[in-house]
């Protein structure tokens, strides 16, 4: 309760008074000085010769405020041997530290558990005077987690905190220290280092130590900016700003109203989460002067206080809970209050009289409000004075406790320290009298005279409860009252401690206490302003030292009392002034806040922090304290309020009642009280478990969410949101008129508290509807919580029966526990006067464990009712077990709901305190149902015309609409033979055809073909009829594998449903099986399900896919060729109906359908796949591997191997759409130079061409062809654009669309509608016209977008012209090196075609089905060209674009690889968007027109990893993204990641900035050609990859479950990847961090920097990942090849090659290199090339000659090799061993710390392909 509060008028004319003083103030500084008060003077004063600062430069977030006092000016800032800077921003500091302050170490010594050192200071001038020149530095590792750290003065003892409960442990850690303290010695500082990540938590070297009298100064930069703690403030919000932001500490009787300004409390203590790995700490600086806290942007933080020492601990926790254990263990866990004082409570400052008390607690108990503890305030005593009562309006106070009690409710009453010298009205004041006899007051500072100030009751003393006589004062005190007025707790106020008189009422005397050399930036801005002077005398010490502690040791001594008086009983404390370990004995609330909606939503970060300082028992002033409050507001509050640990609605003196009855009996306020008083009542066992946990294990009750969700960046700000504890969230309405909130829902599973429904959404935002009634509750899948059925008190709720609120999780687990006790005895956790059981739910069975039994409730407490949230299936049965008895729940006590899946068990009779076992069987039918109406608008009208089971469902997206079990075929007579199989199949004919506009085939034909013993095919057509298949050539095995033996499955035939089932034979696990209902094969609608072996499933595409495995929660993705830019389930550029599963043997296998048509897949739980195309047949392979890594080759040897890419494309390639001109280019190229950064391959995007015109020079760019030409000449390689879309509107000669119209090149419509082209639009402009680019895109499309034909690229005369084209460029134009083609899904402009209209039936832009695509309102047209137009095969066939749309880009490919082998010679690369299987033949893949965006990063992994399982190696994004500007942080990152993308190209889009390694800054620079020179020293790694993939199908980039497929840890990865088996990347995918979380599989690792072992496997690491720095491992067992890189790879080529052994754990390795001219066509299967193996083994490195066919000026020699993990035994000899050579010695150097041995085999000038041996003995 504070002071008055002012009114409007009031505070106007104050502040206009502030305004005019200071304005005054600072015209005398002016007047006096002649220098403004923070600019600086006229000239540049020179400082005086010994004072000459060092000022070094610094980021400026890094500054150390070197004038925190007033007055900066230059030349006081030089005064202070400090740097002068100013800045345009004034929050930052102008003057700061230079490296002149500070202190050396002069001496120290260390043991495992302590340093000690001297410290002196260094020259320098003085702040504030009184600096102490030696300081004494102590630091002791007191347990694994904590450090203390304390800095005093050498010769001269100061004060320290006299805590009650901080004591030095008394052994020694019990195990090693997660942590090591760096002592830096010159200049003086620490570092406190976290072990296992190598991070630098808290750093004092950068600023100064200051230690004077009255003044220390001590700042450390964090490893973070996530800083949560320090107080007492009103923090708007949970996560500090770092902007330069300063806050006080010190005691104040304040008004908490949003200010940066001291409240009531003391916490020097806050908490840093490190990164989404959770690891967080904490720092408590143990000082109670008053002091404040800077937080600045470097992050870090500066302390400055006034006095005491510098006693600091550090605390570390993988956890913010964990930090929160360690604080909590140091200063004492908190107390658990009475069971009772969890209930609602209400107060207020004047009722008036009794009467009035009694009309307030009537009318609540007549509305039946949950409510167990009135209070009153001061109003009760008489005049203010504690241990009195108002003997007129208060008479019957002293029965007032009977009155509560007589209906289970509690009373509390408040006391002051304050004690009054005036007399009682009718006597002496006794209590007074008493206390002078016991000398219990503060002194003056003559310690003979009581400091006199003012409070409630006018002239008052104040105790000093540092003192025993007073402590003993009060405790007699407080007895006596009692046995006068019986209440059941005691709230202690006013205790900071407050007066309301500065000092005292004779003022304070002018000495360094009242007035010290520097004040904080405490409110007021001095140090005695409303409470004591600071030479006031206390028995700890001068109130200068101890007034932050006044509260805490009021509340020490009322904690006596409390023991006096209740004695067994356990009661509680209520203070509003604490200090750390206050929470031990006392609970707080926020103070005196007030009705405004600010208030009610700062109280949440206030309750947080208090949960960070160990003082769980917290909560505000339920509808503010001051000012009216409006029944909206106070009704918002109740809601929320009823979820604080302290619960208590009061308000003040002058302003309307606001009790909840106050507002009518009826009222929507009262009745959404009760209701959610009545789910706190309800949840009160869950609660006081809470409290049970913080006072043993020190865990928060009102939890942030980040502690729980720390992963997740989102809940780092979360603070209008709460937990209790993990498992119940609170989202409150905290503004007016709002019925709609932005809550997060973190990640994990979550149930609706009132309606039990399931949320379907998780991690992020949503738009929670909460009506004027309600609030947002939820629980967390996973958890038990423990309830009790409500009443109107807690004393009555205690008597009901027990209950159990079960949520399961997706895994169907849940876990809780239960503490309970008799609520109020005192210490029965030590006494173990409790019963503590422990929950847990898997497998459909509740397990009721007892953990402690030592107390039997009176009540025969039972747990009667169970609901569990989150069942499947209604049960069949439910058992109850206790002991050897088991018991069957009857029917009548089970309910089941299957909209909601919720379970509800009645009337059990679980006793409490001894063990059960609970269990229910569980069906999950529902996720057997085959969607049958997989369309938007599926009603029950339409499900059942389809003759489909309409049933609805209380699990997310599962459908309503399904197939009866035998819709589908049917086989009849099925025969196989040793080759195969081969039968027809009738449809069902019992159902009808489920869409009208596609006819179904009644009969069809089943083909199954044992292709080889790994492969099999199964082909469903119609016999009747020839329906369109798939053009593409694919390679066949000649004979079918007829020898069942040699087959690895075995292929079963379901009659009906019809189905295929087809087994591995090794294990039996059936890998397809599409015996399901609702095989649908119609003539534009193909519909097939398969049951999956298990829910990892990879693969299809192409679109952008947010896991690599697939979520099997029933997700539908479409595939159709599309010109979309990579989102969540956009159907993107390529088409790829490929999968690859796992099974749970760890076996793989690989299906492919090879079907060109639109369509889709589903994925759901069952776990099965759901195929739906729109035409054609279907056409299956099977792949049975068994490892990923086969199934790729056997893929791959189908469809056709990878192409093998030129060496030089494997350098780094820059690009942008936007260049303006060739000097552009030109620049650019010379700044890549002069960089040093290694670039092979320059792009010219479509601004090189006239209007965007195929195959014309621009006129901006006529020096590209002499550019080209010098760059090639220099090494470096160009590579054009190409789009298919060729202009048919040219003025001038065009010879591309001429010479296409005389060869009939163009799509065309068929014959019957028109013989026109169809007409698309694209790039091409129309000639002479000017482009006005305000206008929007359709218009420009429609006013300055030529009229654009479309190849067909399957005829063979379009090859031929395509060829001519390129020739006739290549040759009259300018030269290049490789082709890049784009836009070829193919892409338009307009829809279907000029004007929208296509001819023909428009079923086939808008067919029966509609696959969910992008834009798939506007049909199949969109983007595109119309699905009726006509190309051609090869061999003259007519088809329809609606069937080959997918293969445009697919025949746009081979013969763009063609050309440009026909026309260079040589072996090129072509880069395509769109894709298909067997693409990758001839060309390599970008992952399209990405963004410049964070989680692109990761995704690209995800792209590269599925398009290796595409069979297309030669692949990567975008590098920095093409869309938007991209950030440096993240540009950088992605450079890091892009150096490892097979195909590394950053790549931009028109408008945005320039992202190229030379467009930032010269560090960004540097960082890329560092990065960039690893990719190039392991370019001959990488190649001998590539060619694996060539010759073998093995994948480039690879997953890591491919190499470690028994570790299922790796099924999941998609953060990390390797290329080929040997090198790990480890990239750094999320802005801000500098350590990645990666895992090692089981397998020996070494860093690829240092060449340490990591010494762990098979676990994740904490990865130190600073911002020039990407996470490389080599796995031990390979020997990888390597070349010293060059700015290219021309140069880069002819130096030695170089083997980086890394020998495994049995001393062994072995490796290979493919090495060819690295651009001959065809040298593999010409046999031009060089192919070694190489093998490391016993201290011998052997290599081997496979094949030699290399032209001599190819030949290379051995280089250097580098040997890793040769041990710690000094090698001694290395000799090079040839065949007719003698043995010849090699230099070598050999660091047995890093194991590492370097061989310089370079100097031997051994030609590589002669076979050697290199030995190594010690």
């Amino acid at each position: 309760m504070g002071k008055r509060k002012f009114s409007g008028l009031e505070i106007i004319l104050m502040v206009m008074f502030l305004v005019a003083a200071v304005a005054a103030v600072a015209l005398v500084i002016l007047l006096a000085t002649g220098e403004p008060g923070v600019i600086t003077d006229g000239g540049t004063p020179v400082p005086p010769p010994e004072v000459v600062p060092q000022c070094r430069d610094m980021p400026v977030g890094e500054r150390v405020d070197c004038f925190p006092d007033a007055g900066a000016s230059q030349r006081k800032c030089l005064e202070r041997g400090c740097c002068w800077k100013p800045l345009d921003e004034t929050n930052v500091p102008w003057c700061f530290f230079s490296e002149n302050h500070g202190y050396n170490v002069t001496s120290d010594q260390s043991s495992s558990t302590k340093v000690e050192a001297t410290l002196q200071r260094k020259t320098a001038p003085s702040l504030f005077g009184a600096d102490i020149e030696e300081l004494s530095f102590h630091a002791e590792m007191q347990t694994q987690n904590r450090l203390r750290f304390k800095i005093t003065d050498a010769h001269k003892a100061r004060f320290e905190v006299p805590h009650e409960h901080v004591k030095p442990p008394t052994n020694p850690p019990a195990g090693p220290l997660n942590y090591k303290l760096e002592l830096v010695k010159q200049p003086f500082g620490i570092r406190v280092i976290r072990e296992s990540t190598k991070k630098v938590l808290f750093d004092t070297t950068m600023g100064p130590l200051v230690f004077a009298d009255q003044y220390l100064q001590l700042s450390a930069k964090l490893s973070s900016d996530n800083i949560y703690g320090l107080g007492e403030h009103v923090h708007q919000h949970f996560r500090h700003d770092t902007n330069w932001r300063t806050w006080p500490i010190f005691t104040r009787d304040a008004f908490p109203n949003g200010g940066t300004h001291n409240l009531y409390g003391h916490y020097p203590f806050f908490l840093c989460l490190e990164d989404e790995s959770g690891k967080s700490f904490g720092v408590f600086l143990m000082n109670s002067n008053a002091m404040e806290v800077t937080i600045q942007p470097a992050p870090a933080v500066t302390y400055r206080t006034i006095g005491g020492v510098l006693d600091f601990y550090v605390m570390l926790g993988d956890s913010p809970e964990a930090v929160v254990r360690e604080f909590t263990e140091l200063v004492g866990r908190p107390t658990i209050p009475p069971y009772w004082a969890f209930g609602f409570q209400l107060s207020r400052w004047d009722y008036g009289s009794l009467d009035e008390v009694k009309r307030t607690v009537e009318r609540n108990r007549a509305v039946d409000l949950p409510y167990d503890t009135q209070y009153t305030d001061i109003d009760y005593m008489e005049d203010k004075k504690d241990f009195t009562y108002d003997l007129v309006k208060f008479k019957d106070l002293p029965q007032f406790g009977d009155y509560m009690h007589a209906k289970g409710q509690r009373y509390i009453l408040i006391l002051d320290p304050a004690i009054a010298i005036s007399p009682r009205q009718n006597g002496p004041y006794l209590a007074l009298e008493r206390g002078n006899a016991s000398n219990a007051w503060i002194w003056e500072a003559d310690r003979k005279t009581p400091l006199v100030g003012e409070v409630w009751p006018g002239l008052t003393v104040f105790p000093d409860y540092t003192s025993p006589s007073c402590i003993e004062w009060w405790v007699d005190e407080i007895e006596r009252f009692y046995k006068e007025v019986k209440h059941d707790a005691i709230w202690i106020d006013m205790n900071e401690v407050a007066s309301f008189i500065k000092g005292s009422s004779k003022g304070c005397p002018d000495n360094t206490l009242n007035y010290p050399p520097y004040t904080p930036n405490i409110l007021d801005k001095q140090m005695y302003s409303k409470t004591l002077c600071m030479d006031a005398k206390q028995t700890w010490g001068n109130h200068y030292d101890v007034h932050s502690l006044y509260g805490y040791s009021m509340t020490l001594a009322t904690d006596q009392a409390v023991k006096k008086v209740f004695g067994k009983s356990r009661s509680f404390i209520l203070t509003r002034s604490s200090f750390p370990g206050v929470g031990k004995f006392s609970g707080h609330w926020l103070g005196d806040n007030a009705a405004n909606w600010n208030d009610i939503k700062w109280a949440i970060p206030g309750m947080l922090e208090f949960g960070l300082f160990g003082v769980p028992y917290i909560g505000a002033d339920i509808c503010g304290f001051f000012d009216d409050s409006p029944e909206e507001l106070c009704r918002r509050w109740m809601q929320v309020g009823a979820f604080y640990p302290f619960s208590r609605n009061h308000n003040a003196q002058g302003f309307a009642p606001q009790d909840p009855a106050f507002y009518g009996p009826n009222s929507l306020l009262v009745q959404t009280s009760k209701h959610y008083l009545n789910i706190r009542y309800t949840l009160l066992p869950y609660l006081y478990t809470l409290f049970y946990r913080a006072h043993v294990h020190g865990d928060t009750v009102v939890r942030p969410v980040m502690h729980e969700f720390v992963s997740d960046r989102n809940t780092w700000t979360v603070d209008r949101q709460f937990l209790w504890g993990a498992h119940l969230l609170i989202t409150p309405v905290l503004d007016p008129g709002v019925e709609r909130v932005q809550a997060y829902i973190p990640d994990a599973l979550w149930y609706d508290y009132e309606t039990e429904e399931r949320l379907s959404d998780r991690k992020r935002f949503i738009d929670m509807h909460l009506p004027a009634d309600k609030l947002g509750l939820h629980i967390r899948g996973g958890a038990i919580l423990p309830t009790q059925r409500p009443n109107v008190t807690t004393t009555y709720s205690r008597q009901n029966p027990m209950g159990l609120i079960i949520a399961l999780d997706e895994n169907k687990k849940a876990s809780g526990e239960l503490f309970w006790d008799d609520g109020d005895s005192r210490d029965t956790v030590p006494s173990g006067a409790y019963v503590h059981s422990q929950f847990t739910v898997d497998k459909g069975a509740l397990t009721i464990r007892v953990l402690h039994n030592g107390y039997t409730d009176p009540n025969g407490l039972k747990f009667e009712d169970i609901t569990v949230l989150g069942v499947s299936g209604q049960p069949t049965t439910v058992t109850v077990n206790q002991g050897n008895t088991s018991t069957t729940v009857p029917p009548s006590s089970i309910q089941y709901d299957p909209y909601k899946g919720v379970l509800r068990l009645k009337g059990l009779g679980l006793v409490m305190g001894m063990d059960y076992l609970v269990m229910w069987d569980e069906m999950i039918a529902d996720f057997e149902r085959i969607d049958c109406h997989p369309e938007e608008g599926s009603d029950e009208a339409k499900c059942r015309a389809r003759g489909c089971i309409w049933q609805t469902s209380h699990l997310p997206s599962v459908p309503w609409c399904y197939y009866p079990k035998d819709y589908g075929y049917i086989a009849t007579a099925v025969h196989n033979t040793s080759s195969g199989w081969s039968f027809d199949i009738e449809r069902n004919a019992e159902y009808p055809g489920p869409r009208s506009r596609s006819a179904d085939i009644v009969r069809l034909r089943v083909e199954i073909s044992y292709l080889s013993g790994h492969s099999l095919r199964f082909k469903i057509y119609d016999p009747a009829t020839n329906r369109y298949e798939v053009p593409v050539p694919i390679h066949l095995p000649p004979t079918p594998e007829t020898d069942e033996a040699r087959r690895m499955y075995e292929v079963q035939v379901v009659h009906q449903p019809f189905g295929i089932k087809v087994a591995r034979k090794s294990t039996g696990t059936v890998i397809w099986d599409s015996a399901l209902p609702g095989f649908t094969f119609s003539d534009m609608f193909i519909q097939v399900s398969t049951r999956l072996a298990s829910e990892y499933v990879y693969g299809f595409g192409e679109t952008e896919h947010p896991t690599y495995r697939h979520d099997l929660n029933w997700h539908t993705w479409g595939m159709f060729a599309k010109d979309q830019p990579p989102g969540y389930k956009m159907n993107c550029y390529g088409v790829h109906p490929f999968y690859m599963g796992l099974e749970k043997t760890t076996d793989a296998h690989g299906v492919l359908l090879l079907n060109s048509n639109a369509m889709d897949v589903t994925f759901q739980p069952t776990p099965a796949l759901t195929y739906r195309t729109l035409g054609g047949i279907l056409d299956f392979f099977v792949f049975m591997g068994p490892s990923p890594e086969q199934v790729v080759q056997q893929y791959t040897e189908m469809i056709g191997r990878p192409v093998l890419p030129a060496y030089w494309s494997l350098g780094f390639q820059l690009c942008r759409y936007g260049y303006t001109n060739d000097q552009e280019i030109a620049d650019l190229y010379g700044n890549m130079t002069e960089a040093g950064i290694p670039y092979d391959v320059q792009y010219a995007d479509i601004d090189y061409m006239e209007r965007q015109l195929d195959f014309v020079l621009d006129h901006e760019f006529q020096g590209l062809p002499a550019l080209v030409d010098r760059m090639r000449g220099e090494g470096m390689r160009f590579i054009f654009i190409l789009d298919p879309a060729i202009s048919g509107n040219e003025t001038e000669p065009y010879p591309a669309f001429t010479r296409g119209v005389e060869q009939d090149v163009f799509i065309k419509w068929p014959k019957e509608l028109s013989s026109d082209i169809v007409w698309g639009k694209v790039w091409p402009d129309f000639p002479n016209v000017t482009i006005d680019p305000s206008l929007d895109w359709d218009s420009q499309v429609e006013f300055y977008r030529s009229y654009a034909a479309f190849p067909d690229f399957f005829k063979n005369s379009t090859a031929a012209w395509w060829l001519q084209e390129i020739h006739d460029f290549y040759h009259n134009t300018m030269k290049f090196d490789g082709l890049w083609i784009d836009m070829n899904e193919p892409a338009s402009f307009v829809h279907g075609t000029v004007g929208g209209k296509c001819l023909g039936p428009e079923i086939y832009d808008f067919p029966p089905y509609m696959p969910p695509l992008e834009s798939m309102h506007l049909g199949l047209k969109h983007k595109t060209l119309c699905m009726n137009s006509q190309q051609h095969l090869a061999d003259g066939t007519p088809v329809k674009h609606y069937d080959v749309h997918n293969l445009y880009g697919w025949s746009h490919t081979k013969p763009t690889y063609d050309a440009l082998l026909s026309v260079t010679g040589k072996r090129g690369i072509v880069v395509t968007r769109s894709t298909y299987p067997t693409s990758g033949q001839w060309a390599g893949h970008w992952l399209g027109d990405n963004a410049a965006a964070w989680d692109q990063l990761y995704k690209s992994i995800i792209g590269m990893m599925e398009f290796s399982l595409f069979g297309i190696p030669y692949t990567g994004a975008d590098i920095c993204g093409f869309f938007n500007p991209a950030e440096r942080e993240m540009c950088l990152r992605w450079m890091q990641l892009g150096a490892f993308y097979p195909f590394s190209r950053n790549h931009n889009g028109l408008g945005n900035p320039r992202q190229d390694p030379v467009a930032w800054d010269e560090a960004f620079a540097v960082a890329s050609r560092d990065v960039l020179n690893i990719r190039y020293t392991l370019l001959p790694y990488l190649y001998t990859l590539m060619f694996q993939a060539h010759a073998r199908g093995d994948t480039v980039v690879r997953p890591l479950l491919h190499e470690f497929v028994t570790d299922r840890t790796t099924w999941d990865i998609h953060k990390q990847f390797l290329w080929g088996p040997a090198l790990l990347i480890s990239p750094a995918l999320d802005p801000g961090v500098t350590e990645v979380r990666g895992y090692l599989p089981d397998a020996p690792w070494y860093d690829y920097y240092t060449g340490i072992p990591m010494g762990v496997r098979a676990q994740v690491v904490t990865m130190p990942t600073p911002l020039d720095h990407i996470n490389l491992h080599v796995r031990g067992g390979y020997i990888l090849p390597w070349q010293k890189p060059e700015n290219n790879t021309f140069y880069s080529r002819k130096n030695p090659m170089g083997l980086l052994v890394a020998l495994g754990d049995d001393g062994s390795a072995q490796g290979s290199l493919f090495w060819d001219d690295g651009e001959g066509i065809d040298t593999y299967e010409k046999n031009q090339h060089l192919l070694m193996t190489f093998r490391a083994d016993k201290n011998v490195l052997h290599s081997t000659l496979d094949h030699n066919g290399m032209a001599a000026k190819d030949f290379l020699t051995l280089g250097d090799v580098k040997v890793w993990g040769t041990g710690t035994v000094s090698i001694k000899t290395v000799v090079l061993k040839k065949t007719g050579s003698p043995d010849a010695p090699l230099e070598f150097t050999h660091d047995t710390r890093t194991q590492e041995l370097v061989i310089h085999a370079s100097k031997s000038s051994h030609v590589l392909h002669e076979t050697f041996s290199i030995a190594w003995s010690t």
